[in-house]
């Protein structure tokens, strides 16, 4: 039942129901199972969540009530089957409350989010049914289940546990209340860092002012002033499609460090969207909870469910990491502070300068800059370069669709066969910003894969980014980050797709969190291969192959600005761990407390943690709670793996295979070492991720 915390993730084929004006309700025979979203209107959602919690309601006191004696099939089994209406609402929902957003779903998602903590705490506090599975639990031994069985067992008993299924009455109505308003306070979070982002806007309106701009930012920009009827000026914005280039190329100095600074203190400008309050307000409850709980910390509670198990396995291993990414942070400021006084300046490099001069330091180190590389990395062609990588490894097949039903026009619909040309699943992508979509990009799916009654459900999967928009006749062309991001969250895309689960609450990216990023970020090392640009880096006026030279050049900057990187992410997973650490409740001062942590570490004053702590979704918003580390935690394992495929080529078919027969179709059926160590041989190798970084 791990999923049941977390409804967006969780999916379930259509439920047939007597009331048909309702298609959240009703079997409407949608190709492939996909959401009619041409029919679903607002006010839908809410009877849809009233019954679909109604019929879960029916289902879990059927079981609990039920006179038999416990077994597998008709308790736990029963419960993972149990739902499946709910989950359907929720992933629907509550992924247009992060795709496709407005105030009317805003307020379902307030009013309806203690609701669901409610629901959720019913299920795991109802003391008979805890009782029948604390029974198998016991009995475990001697039941004969299959490794899948036994996982999902022991995986049901933990989170009984961990939702305070044993705490007595008084302790567990604190905790019905710490779960309803948590909901909510994560809800208000990021709906203030969405509404920071959409009302800022860097208005130019002399041409002067856009000295160093490459022609197709200045073009978006221009685009984006039409779209808010400013045309005749130019528009920049906190996205990052549009923020980025103007870091990197604006030689308005002034301009970078307004634009900069408006990004950087999204939630913190003491207006209706700051989030300081709120922050106090999730690090004490949290702190609350874990303790009713029996944990000393928020990060104790977190990563006892982890592979990293403790918040000092955690700091061990970020500091193993902090000092080597800052000296080489220094040395890279050294080298831009350099290039600052060659060409006649005196001022001192701020973090506002970082991205400019960074480039502009690569440019003359290794004669690269963003601007050669754009043209040869069109978006379609990346993802069909994603595509190609998928097939050489795995034999899969992606065949565009057309009149899918689809929640907004940008949305592009494939069906994924497999090498036998049997049907594996639904992949959506949806890759350009808009003011109703959170920034970032990620996964989710619409249902997740699952056997039941011998029927294998097959997932249907999406990928959300925010990248360059096409701009007047040019397409859509991605920076070398955006590349990355787009190969990072395909990665995703297979975990789910390719998973061959017979439970729902074990399926695909249903793992621990420092673990689910491992199939995302081992696929980026196939994004800039030599061979992989081969595939698909093609000019995208010409259609020219990218050039050797340019290859070469690509891999020699291979560790450019990893120190910058590497501080920017540890000290960012550093604060995550500062916040979750603490051990007594209080009021702080939210500026004052993140200042202290970071001055105690040393973070220079050129780096800012890739996120402040007002607008850092992942952790006071999203799952990433005493987690943000899980990113470096998986490159340490996406380096070693990768040097399976480097040893026998990076398209051999042997070490493919056990990767997807070990990881990708294995889901949370098996502890992820084990399932690592079956694929590799060994624990992975630290030392593969220090030499990957330059370190």
């Amino acid at each position: 039942m791990k999923k049941l915390l977390t409804f967006i993730m969780l999916t379930s084929t259509l439920i047939v129901c007597a009331n048909n004006k309702n298609p959240l309700l009703d079997n409407l025979k949608t190709p492939y199972g996909i959401p009619p979203f041409n029919q679903i209107k607002t006010m839908h959602y809410l009877p849809a969540f009233k019954e679909g919690m109604r019929i879960h309601a029916e289902e879990i006191n059927a079981i609990a009530n039920n006179p038999a004696s416990p077994t597998f099939a008709n308790t736990i089994e029963a419960l993972d089957h149990s739902g499946l209406l709910l989950r359907q609402v929720n992933s629907i929902f509550f992924s247009l409350t992060e795709n496709e957003t407005n105030d009317e779903l805003n307020k379902i998602a307030e009013e309806i989010s203690p609701v669901l903590a409610e629901h959720t705490d019913n299920i795991y506090l109802n003391a008979k049914l805890f009782q029948r599975v604390k029974m198998l639990y016991n009995q475990r031994t001697s039941l004969n289940l299959s490794g899948e069985q036994k996982r999902l067992l022991e995986e049901n008993y933990r989170d009984f546990i961990r939702s305070g299924a044993s705490l007595n009455a008084a302790d567990q109505e604190k905790l019905r209340a710490l779960n309803k308003e948590l909901s909510v306070l994560t809800l208000k979070f990021g709906d203030n860092v969405l509404n920071e982002t959409n009302d800022y806007k860097l208005v130019i309106d002399r041409k002067e002012d856009l000295a160093g701009l490459p022609e197709v930012v200045i073009e978006a920009a221009a685009q984006t002033a039409k779209e808010n009827n400013l045309e005749g000026k130019w528009v920049f914005t906190l996205q990052k499609p549009s923020l980025i280039p103007f870091l990197q190329f604006s030689e308005r100095r002034d301009l970078r460090e307004k634009l900069f600074k408006a990004y950087i203190n999204r939630g913190d400008n003491d207006n209706a969207n700051d989030n300081k309050a709120i922050i106090n307000k999730l690090v004490n409850d949290r702190l609350q909870h874990a303790n009713l709980l029996g944990y000393p910390t928020h990060a104790a509670y977190v990563l006892d469910d982890n592979m990293a198990k403790t918040p000092e396995t955690v700091m061990t291993f970020l500091d193993g990491i902090w000092g080597k990414g800052l000296s080489k942070a220094k040395d890279e400021a050294a080298d831009m502070q350099q290039m600052i006084v060659a060409e006649g300046d005196t001022f001192k490099l701020q973090a506002w300068d970082w991205w400019y001069y960074a480039e502009k330091v690569r440019k003359a180190r290794y004669n690269l800059d963003e601007a050669a590389l754009k043209p040869y990395f069109k978006l379609e062609n990346v993802r069909q370069g994603a595509f190609d990588v998928a097939g050489k490894l795995y034999g899969l097949k992606f065949v565009k669709l057309e009149g899918m039903p689809v929640y907004n026009p940008d949305v592009e619909v494939f069906k994924v066969l497999d090498e036998d040309s049997s049907y594996l699943g639904i992949y959506m992508t949806d890759y350009f910003p808009r003011p109703g979509k959170r920034g970032g990009a990620w996964m989710g799916n619409f249902r997740d894969q699952y056997i039941q009654a011998g029927k294998d459900v097959r997932p249907i999967i999406y990928n959300v980014g925010n990248f360059t928009k096409p701009a007047g006749d040019e397409p859509s062309l991605l920076n070398q980050d955006e590349v990355e991001t787009l190969f990072h969250e395909f990665g995703h895309a297979l975990h789910g797709l390719l998973s061959r689960c017979h439970y729902v609450t074990l399926s695909g990216t249903s793992v621990d969190r420092d673990f689910v990023e491992l199939p995302s970020q081992i696929m980026e090392n196939w994004s800039m291969h030599p061979e992989v640009l081969k595939l698909y880096a093609r000019h995208y006026k010409t259609g020219e192959v990218i050039p050797d030279s340019l290859i070469a050049k690509i891999r020699q900057s291979d560790t450019f600005n990893q120190g910058f990187m590497t501080t920017e992410l540890v000290a960012a997973a550093l604060l995550d761990m500062d916040w979750h650490t603490l051990t007594k409740a209080a009021d702080r001062d939210v500026r004052t407390f993140e200042k202290s942590n970071m001055d105690a570490i040393g973070l220079i004053n050129e780096i800012v943690p890739r996120y402040r702590s007002t607008f850092f979704n992942h952790i006071f918003s999203g799952d990433y709670s005493s987690g943000y580390y899980a990113y470096l935690w998986a490159e340490m394992l996406d380096a070693d793996a990768f040097d399976a495929f480097q040893q026998h080529g990076i398209f051999d078919k042997t070490t493919a295979t056990s990767f997807r027969k070990n990881i990708l179709e294995r889901g949370n059926t098996e502890d992820p070492m084990v399932l690592y160590k079956q694929f590799r041989g060994a624990a992975p190798d630290p030392a593969a991720f220090i030499r990957r970084r330059g370190l």
